[in-house]
């Protein structure tokens, strides 16, 4: 795959993104917000996808999610909804880490097909939406990220205002150090600015752990 270049190589990461079947997911939420010592909101339904999720705002510009799928036929149509549900039936877990871009049209271009617009009535009324990409190629390879582009202004987006000082320090991703890279059009040995990346041995690939700093010490979920 071609690299990105100029400003469409600046991606970032979003979010980290937990999923859990529907009647653990209440306990997760909480389990997840004891560790990092704030409490989850509500994110609200995402109705394209079949899914609905909790988020944790934290420090740094990046929150935690935990989601769930639906009762609904959209979670066995979407690709999000089929990512969640596949790792909700292996016992859950890290379904993946989320990267953002200001323009997404150059991962569309690569990717050879359009982006899929996504949205969610947040409690308050306020219509979030974004478009995503990538989400089919996670569904071969766990390891690879997918593309988000927020559709709204960054006051609005859930990592605006964080709940905690909490911040992400690092994730460890059992994969191909050079096929993310090249995926992200970024060097194999910092593909993420911002925080750690590390490289570990399992037996299958994907997110298999994210070292959170908090205020009483690391924490690794």
């Amino acid at each position: 795959m071609d690299g990105l270049s100029g400003d469409d190589a600046e991606v970032r990461l979003d979010h980290v993104s937990y999923a859990v079947a529907r009647d653990s997911f209440v306990s997760t939420v909480q389990r997840i917000g004891s560790a990092l010592g704030a409490g989850f909101v509500d994110g609200g339904v995402h109705p394209r996808f079949g899914t609905r999720n909790f988020i944790l705002p934290l420090s740094g510009g990046t929150y935690v999610e935990v989601v769930t799928t639906l009762d609904h036929p959209a979670a066995d149509r979407a690709p999000f909804g089929q990512a969640v549900a596949r790792r909700a039936a292996e016992g859950g877990g890290w379904l993946g880490w989320v990267v953002s871009v200001d323009d997404i049209a150059p991962v569309e271009a690569r990717l050879g097909r359009t982006s899929t617009e996504g949205h969610r009535v947040r409690p308050d009324g306020f219509d979030l939406r974004w478009k995503q990409i990538g989400l089919l190629e996670l569904l071969e390879d766990p390891q690879l990220p997918y593309f988000l582009q927020w559709l709204v202004p960054s006051e609005e987006r859930p990592s605006a205002d964080p709940r905690t000082s909490t911040t992400i320090h690092g994730v460890s991703i059992a994969g191909d150090a050079a096929s993310i890279a090249e995926f992200l059009g970024e060097p194999a040995d910092h593909p993420l600015d911002q925080i750690d990346v590390a490289w570990v041995e399992d037996e299958e690939p994907g997110l298999v752990s994210v070292e959170f700093a908090t205020a009483h010490g690391p924490v690794t979920i």
